[in-house]
């Protein structure tokens, strides 16, 4: 059920496309996370037979060692081809497998006659190597991708030492965040819960401020994938957050203090927020507030990119808010209830006399008329004249 609902989501939010762009150095694992990709989310799902086959002709290559196997950029399949995950939802695929940049110590770059030159769908003439990895880099994920997979390594892969690769990783990952394009990175490890891969990943995460996952590309399974593709939705832009006060908070005047706190608050911690994956850490940041009790994440909507908090008062600043605006002291509910049934009683004694004082204002008199309780009947009297009878009524006000 959540690999139908992440699809879905994504789906929603890129009008149905799932277009993938898979880049970063060579000699990390690209070509094979594209192909385990394709052989478990696309090829089972497309229904026709000659589609299908064509599609795994299509799949990459990959290789061990230090040799550079992908020379040009690559569309798999070379057409996007629509997969239907279930009778309500079809979806339109397509990955690209970009060239990847240089790192030192790779094989590949160079021929007989100095820098290779390689050929990509975008230009007549060759260019040479490392121009095509940055120039198809840039082309595919801002034309031809909805979300960027960026794969690096922690060196394990190969026989190349992780240092090789550092570089080339910042000017990718640097190339993506200025595309602003949603954007996940992979660590590609042969031991993806090793030390080295998570630290590695925890460090990618929190420099570049994106999700960074450990996995082996050539054993990952269809939950892993799942998790990648559910952090790369969460890299979507927010489209709508609402924020909950509480109701009697609402009610309060523009001008009111609290009300003006927690519109300040609102407005500096939403500021910040710009992705789905945002809004948890904005709702923690929220209930920091001394005047905010709870500050609850009640929903959020992947497909739509909305999501929607609740932020609660304690009883006391509840309390504290009605002796200010009553002049009355309240501590609980006790008083509360003792003063409500005193107001209602002066509003009702008021509201005989309201018009009366309004006119007083305006004209400089007024009259009060008594009102059907200020009526009282005295007993009735039976009263006879000649052969006809009456009843005497008897009010006094």
């Amino acid at each position: 059920m959540e690999r139908f609902d992440i699809l879905k989501d994504i789906a929603e939010r890129t009008g149905g496309d799932i277009y993938l762009g898979v880049v970063g150095p060579v000699r990390t694992g690209k070509s094979t996370f594209i192909r385990r990709f394709m052989d478990l989310m696309v090829l089972p799902n497309i229904r026709n037979f000659h589609e299908r086959e064509r599609a795994k002709d299509e799949l990459p290559q990959g290789g061990a060692g230090r040799t550079i196997m992908t020379t040009e950029p690559k569309f798999i399949p070379n057409e996007a081809v629509e997969i239907a995950v279930s009778e309500q939802l079809k979806l339109k695929v397509r990955l690209v497998d970009c060239v990847g940049y240089a790192v030192e110590g790779a094989q590949g770059f160079l021929d007989e006659e100095g820098p290779r030159m390689v050929r990509t769908p975008w230009l007549e003439d060759p260019i040479p190597f490392e121009e095509a990895a940055e120039f198809g880099t840039r082309k595919v994920i801002e034309e031809h991708s909805t979300i960027g997979i960026v794969v690096t390594t922690d060196g394990s892969i190969t026989d190349l030492p992780r240092a090789s690769y550092e570089d080339a990783e910042n000017r990718v990952i640097a190339e993506l965040a200025d595309l602003g394009k949603p954007f996940v990175i992979i660590v590609n490890s042969k031991n993806p819960s090793g030390l080295d891969a998570v630290t590695l990943a925890a460090e990618l995460s929190a420099r570049y401020d994106v999700p960074a996952m450990p996995m082996d590309c050539q054993n990952m399974e269809q939950p892993v994938i799942i998790d990648l593709l559910k952090e790369a939705l969460y890299m979507f832009p927010i489209r709508e957050i609402a924020i909950d006060l509480p109701r009697w908070v609402e009610e309060l005047p523009n001008n009111h203090w609290l009300y003006a706190r927690f519109s300040d608050a609102v407005l500096e911690v939403v500021a910040d927020v710009n992705r789905l994956r945002d809004v948890e850490p904005a709702a923690l940041q929220l209930g920091e507030y001394e005047f905010v009790e709870r500050s609850i994440l009640q929903s959020i909507e992947p497909g739509e990119g909305s999501a929607a908090i609740e932020l609660t008062c304690s009883h006391d600043l509840f309390y504290q808010v009605l002796s200010e605006l009553s002049g009355f002291p309240i501590e609980g509910d006790h008083n509360l209830v003792g003063l409500i049934s005193e107001l209602s009683f002066a509003k009702h004694e008021y509201d005989k006399v309201a018009e009366a004082l309004r006119n007083v204002k305006d004209t400089g008199y007024g009259l009060v008329s008594p009102g059907t309780d200020d009526i009282v009947f005295e007993q009735p009297e039976l009263i006879r004249q000649g052969n006809r009878f009456g009843v005497k009524l008897t009010a006094t006000a």
